[in-house]
């Protein structure tokens, strides 16, 4: 904990009361997710059955209609993300932008990916015809779109559990050693066999509705046929949770693990036991009529919601000491400004550099270096074996830092502060790295 780095947070009140912005967040989560479940799953299922449909013409064509669906769906999820996006931020403004800084470059090229895969979703569904004879073109389209739609979630996945843990910051250095934390390729299956469960019952309900053109579209293909197979995934892919879901559990580091978490995720599960005995049911008719859907989604629906009510109660209890912390280094920092103000406005003068230099550093320094220890930049010791006779040089540094070591983050830029208070700055580091250096 001593070694954690504890930001000051953003001095500012929240637009509503927590409580209901934490039930505001889990509730546009849940109509977020629904709708990437149906977009990822369905592009999944559109890919295999366009495969399969070289050899039986009805695949491909399942696969056509099942792609028509993609556009909306794919709208529907970008559309709906804004809420949780902007509630995140609003919540965990800097676990979240920590977590963003961290995983670098994968979270800046979040957006020209995802635009890039929406292009090849359309591209793929309006050359349907086009492309008749360029089977390999046109699933290599889809190919592409579908490999792209498994990175997209990995790189959010990673930052939501990067910013989970605060003390694991400090070893994180991009994208693949937060992608190497314990709960992020656990988490990452659960997501995708969920959206194939998702999707698979949504191909239910499509297909096996009385408007859908069954006949007209399909040659050896009917309703019980088309249901059978989408609820054969659905089922296996159930089952396969029931594996997942647990490493999910097992993974997650014990310090978010209240007894209400585990309350609610169990109750998740317990609830999903009779969605998957209704989807057995179903495929135990020799003409599954689909007529549990409803019962079937009514309980995966509660159990959705205990997942994701499950899942923001860890965030709130494995974040609590360290935005205690950040709440006490806001304070201070808070108190320390309301004082400085106060000395200008009677025209008090502090009568040394130093006390400057020490609160200028804590209130910008602390949070990357410490006195005789790593956080994110070298300690005061080490600083001050380099600059000892020439406190100015971390001055030249400040005003444009380099990249000078490996495994070390490069530094910001502090020119606005200004030469004066980067040279107050600069003697207390020297002295403070200094005194702690003889002391041991």
């Amino acid at each position: 904990m001593n070694h954690m780095p504890i930001p000051r947070d953003i001095p500012l009140p929240l637009p509503a009361g927590e409580y209901f912005l934490q039930g505001l967040l889990v509730l546009a989560f849940i109509a977020h997710i629904v709708f990437v479940n149906l977009m990822v799953g369905g592009s999944i299922l559109v890919f295999a059955f366009e495969l399969r449909g070289r050899r039986q013409p009805d695949y491909d064509k399942l696969a056509r209609a099942l792609a028509e669906t993609l556009t909306v769906n794919k709208s529907l999820a970008v559309v709906l993300g804004v809420a949780p996006l902007l509630l995140i931020n609003v919540l965990y403004t800097i676990h979240f932008y920590t977590a963003n800084a961290l995983t670098g470059s994968a979270w800046i090229l979040l957006i020209p990916t995802i635009a890039t895969t929406f292009l090849l979703l359309y591209l793929h569904k309006y050359t349907w015809d086009r492309l008749a004879q360029l089977k390999g073109i046109h699933l290599a389209i889809q190919g592409f779109a579908v490999a792209l739609l498994l990175f997209i979630p990995l790189v959010f996945l990673s930052n939501i559990n990067l910013m989970l843990f605060p003390e694991r910051w400090t070893s994180i250095h991009g994208f693949w050693s937060a992608v190497a934390l314990d709960n992020v390729i656990p988490r990452y299956f659960h997501f995708l066999s969920a959206s194939l469960i998702l999707t698979s019952l949504f191909g239910v309900g499509y297909f096996g509705r009385a408007k859908f053109p069954i006949e007209s579209t399909f040659e050896t293909f009917d309703r019980p046929r088309l249901r059978r197979e989408f609820y054969s995934i659905a089922f296996a892919t159930s089952l396969a949770q029931y594996v997942i879901g647990p490493l999910v559990l097992f993974t997650l580091p014990t310090k978010g693990l209240h007894v209400s978490v585990v309350l609610a995720i169990a109750t998740g599960a317990l609830v999903s036991l009779p969605a998957v005995w209704g989807i057995w049911k179903e495929l135990a008719e020799p003409q599954p009529r689909g007529k549990r859907l409803p019962f079937i989604a009514a309980y995966l629906g509660i159990a959705v919601f205990c997942m994701a009510t499950g899942r923001h109660m860890y965030r709130s209890v494995a974040l609590s000491e360290h935005r205690s912390l950040m709440a006490k280094a806001t304070a201070k920092w808070a108190d320390e400004s309301a004082q400085a103000a106060y000395d200008l406005a009677q025209g008090y003068e502090r009568p040394n550099a130093v006390a400057d230099g020490r609160s200028l550093f804590e209130a910008t320094c602390s949070g990357c270096h410490g006195i005789d220890h790593r956080i994110v930049g070298p300690p005061l010791t080490e600083i001050a074996k380099i600059y000892g006779s020439n406190p100015s040089g971390i001055v030249v540094w400040a005003r444009a830092p380099g990249k000078k070591r490996e495994g070390f983050p490069q530094m910001p830029p502090f020119a606005s502060l200004g030469d004066t208070k980067l040279g107050a700055i600069a003697k207390y580091m020297v002295e403070a790295g200094s005194g702690a250096g003889s002391a041991h």
